[in-house]
């Protein structure tokens, strides 16, 4: 038995573009979007002035991202959440093309190929696989959890492999993880069967761990538990993470005077920018951005739980899972509470890509709790 109702009345789509969306979660995206480019340039600008370019250059090209990922929230923001399904496979396809270009003439950076260039952009496929995820997921199990299903084994399940396998082979377990995971939890909550996941995950674990991690990918986890052992190579970027955040301490050093950014943090401004603002803010900065994605966890869940269709619930339970474990995976590595995973912090790290699909996936859940707002005003809640 599910654990959400189910009901979908297409008879009751409306347009909700004159309604209220939820501001609170608005309202923390804008903060963590203003945070993460104050933080960019912060710890971007040692960089590019050792590069020889404009030091405020990834602080612009970020602003593009989140420019052209505000014009897809207001337009996704206004277009009706179930008129999505019929976007949902071709947009996977889409997807699917794009990852399959990463691998014939994708850009490598650091041993990974993940990013291909249009031009003067470049992108990050993988980022569009987290909502094709989940509108393919929320599509077969809006009606029942049913796994042994022909047509959803074709619809949604082959192109999930298929996206997982590509992104696998780039390799990019973090995000083979976090698609995964979001996977697992809208199966749970459309009413799938927990012998089910447990079953397979005692099948899964092992096999990854004895027949699917690369040497790299095996090493990290001896790393992440003796770092010491290694201190100039492979536990360099753990160690000095964690003086980032020690020299932090409650108030930080000051905004623009990390030390740790100029020459000893790797990857500062992308998956350590955590802390870089442990450093320069403190505890008290780093609890900010915690409580600023609790938010946008609890008003997520909050619009699940008051969308009145099984198809909007399970779209903004993924949506809010994707984003928010994403976020709270970047501030565990940083933190060396898991290994490292190499996942930027939606709204926060630098990417073209990251922020433009964050923002788009916000922009996706305002529409949702749009037309709970409309349901509220003209009187037709049902009880959940």
């Amino acid at each position: 038995m599910s654990y959400l109702n189910r009901n979908i009345d297409d008879s009751k789509i409306m347009s909700p573009q004159n309604m209220q969306s939820d501001r609170p979660l608005f309202i923390a995206v804008i903060f963590l979007v203003v945070i993460g480019l104050m933080s960019i340039f912060s710890a971007s600008a040692p960089k590019c002035v050792e590069m020889g370019v404009n030091p405020a250059r990834f602080l612009i090209q970020q602003i593009f991202g989140v420019i052209v990922g505000i014009i897809g929230l207001r337009f996704l923001s206004n277009f009706h959440y179930k008129k999505l399904m019929a976007y949902t496979l071709p947009f996977a396809v889409f997807v699917i093309i794009m990852l399959i270009l990463v691998k014939v003439a994708g850009v490598t950076v650091n041993g990974a190929q993940r990013w291909i260039n249009l031009g003067p952009l470049s992108l990050q496929p993988s980022e569009f696989a987290k909502p094709a995820v989940v509108m393919l997921l929320a599509g077969v199990f809006y009606r029942d959890a049913a796994i042994w299903d022909n047509n959803k084994i074709v619809t949604a399940f082959v192109p999930i492999l298929i996206m997982v396998a590509l992104i696998f082979t780039q390799p990019n377990l973090s995000m083979v993880l976090l698609l995964l995971a979001t996977s697992v939890a809208i199966y749970i909550c459309a009413g799938g069967s927990w012998q089910l996941i447990i079953g397979g995950g005692a099948l899964m674990v092992p096999l990854l761990l004895l027949k699917g991690l690369k040497g790299y990918q095996s090493s990290r986890i001896t790393t992440w538990l003796h770092p010491e052992a290694d201190p100039l190579g492979a536990g360099y970027n753990i160690i000095q993470s964690l003086v980032a955040f020690a020299s932090g301490g409650l108030y930080g050093v000051g905004y623009g005077s990390s030390k740790q950014k100029l020459a000893w943090l790797p990857e500062a401004h992308t998956d350590f920018i955590f802390a870089v603002i442990g450093e320069e803010h403190g505890f008290i900065g780093c609890l900010l951005i915690i409580c600023l994605f609790w938010t946008i966890l609890q008003r997520g869940f909050i619009i699940a739980v008051k969308c009145q269709d099984m198809y909007g619930k399970l779209l903004a339970l993924g949506l809010t899972f994707s984003i928010c474990f994403q976020g709270f995976l970047n501030m565990w590595v940083a933190s060396s509470f898991v290994p490292a995973t190499g996942v930027p912090m939606p709204f926060i790290s630098y990417g073209g890509s990251s922020i433009m699909v964050s923002l788009w996936m916000i922009g996706i859940l305002l529409n949702i709790s749009k037309d709970n707002v409309k349901r509220v005003r003209f009187g037709n809640v049902r009880n959940i």
